[in-house]
């Protein structure tokens, strides 16, 4: 029988050899060595450039970072240090110092619609090479960007974990191809707005349906309730994600009619693949993005669904994966689960198995949205239930819950 790990395996850890903001960087250079720092997604070719000739650099390790010259790079790896530079032609940075914001996703598509939107570029890209089979090429650019993404998601959630607790992060989950308008995505946007509203951090797996409602609701959660329902009536004109330029010019829409609710990194001039802003101003004590929005988790390897535009902050991975387990590993607030087929009830016993052994601790409720479809279309309670009951943890059958009343499920989630 399968055992959890043990705790250190599984608990976030803050690496403080690790330098992601130019400020950081040049703190360490006034001391004059670098020695064993790992210097993760840099633009160290940019003003003021920094002088490295006198810096003790042996063991430095410099990952997906910028050089004024090659030179610079050859000088450092002569004088101990390892350099694994940016990877040519890839239209994704190899360490993305922050996680993505929806105006980085949609940029581009202002000037040629979904096509040449940097999310939908980086798609092509990801197909053109072999999709979920790349060559080693590929795939080692893929495994560094995605490794970055990781500290990035780390950095971006250490502040609100620190202040509200893992208990406080909340996964919703259900069908992609819900339709906008329709009665089931109201009722997900509601549960994000009130999940928002009682101080939840929301986290999806960052496509459309059941998932872009829920962000929207936590994007609108500050509004009034009449917003939230306008803003669906609004999208419900693009109802199906399949027509890729009239969804996303709705999604932008109605970002541009209720107004940005925070800032993207740096003057928001700058396209995705750049990464110049200081990401210190998108880690620790920036929350703004949590109560507007919360968090989403997609994957390129359902790139062919557009990018919900609704979320905070995207951690966008290319490995599925990582993304599933990092959605459920965060939720240790409960899950909701939404109508949805083959990808949902995988994850409600993916879920399962972490509660089961405890493997990332206390989990919280489990709460699904419609009785009659969970006992009777697709009856996972019936295997849930005795499955809890029997945890080496205890009797775990009381995590489930099932209702047809928004309101209920959060009073169960926030109690």
């Amino acid at each position: 029988m399968p055992t959890p790990p043990p705790a250190d395996v599984i608990e976030p850890h803050t690496w403080t050899n690790e330098i992601q903001t130019r400020s950081e960087l040049d703190r360490r250079l006034a001391t004059g060595s670098l020695v064993g720092l790992t210097i993760q997604g840099l633009a160290l070719d940019l003003d003021p450039v920094p002088d490295f000739t006198d810096v003790e650099v042996a063991g430095t390790l410099f990952v997906g970072c910028r050089f004024a010259s090659r030179q610079v790079g050859a000088d450092l790896v002569r004088r101990g240090a390892n350099v694994v530079p940016p990877f040519s032609g890839l239209p994704y940075p190899t360490q993305p110092p922050h996680l993505y914001t929806p105006e980085e996703l949609a940029a581009g598509f202002a000037e040629g619609g979904f096509e040449a939107m940097y999310d939908t570029r980086v798609y092509a890209h990801f197909r053109a090479h072999g999709g979920a089979l790349p060559d080693v090429r590929e795939a080692l650019g893929q495994r560094l960007h995605d490794h970055g993404v990781d500290n990035a998601l780390a950095d971006a959630t250490r502040a609100w974990l620190s202040s509200h607790g893992p208990q406080s992060v909340v996964g919703v989950m259900g069908g992609h191809a819900v339709p906008r308008g329709s009665a089931p995505y109201r009722m997900a946007a509601v549960l994000g707005r009130e999940l928002a509203r009682a101080h939840r951090l929301v986290v999806t797996g960052g496509g459309p349906g059941v998932m872009e409602a829920a962000n929207l609701g936590a994007y609108l959660s500050t509004r009034p309730a009449e917003e939230l329902t306008a803003a669906i009536d609004l999208l419900a004109t693009a109802p199906d994600f399949a027509d890729h330029d009239r969804y996303t010019a709705a999604a932008l829409k109605v970002r541009e009619v209720f107004g940005r609710t925070i800032a993207p990194p740096g003057d928001g001039s700058e396209p995705a693949t750049a990464y110049r802003a200081d990401s210190a101003a998108l880690t620790n004590g920036d929350l703004d993005w949590a109560s507007c929005g919360g968090l989403a988790i997609p994957t390129w390897l359902y790139g062919h669904e557009p990018a919900n535009l609704f979320a905070g902050r995207i951690a966008k991975y290319f490995s599925n994966a990582i993304r599933e387990d990092t959605i459920l590993r965060l939720a240790r607030g409960g899950i909701v689960f939404a109508p949805g087929r083959a990808g949902t009830v995988q994850e409600v016993f993916q879920a399962a198995t972490k509660t089961y052994y405890g493997t990332d601790g206390v989990s919280g409720a489990y709460v699904f949205l419609d009785r009659r479809y969970w006992k009777t279309e697709l009856p996972v309670e019936s295997l849930l239930r005795p499955l809890l009951t029997t945890s080496p943890l205890g009797d775990l059958s009381d995590t489930v819950h099932l209702t047809d009343d928004v309101h209920e499920a959060v009073r169960l989630l926030t109690r």
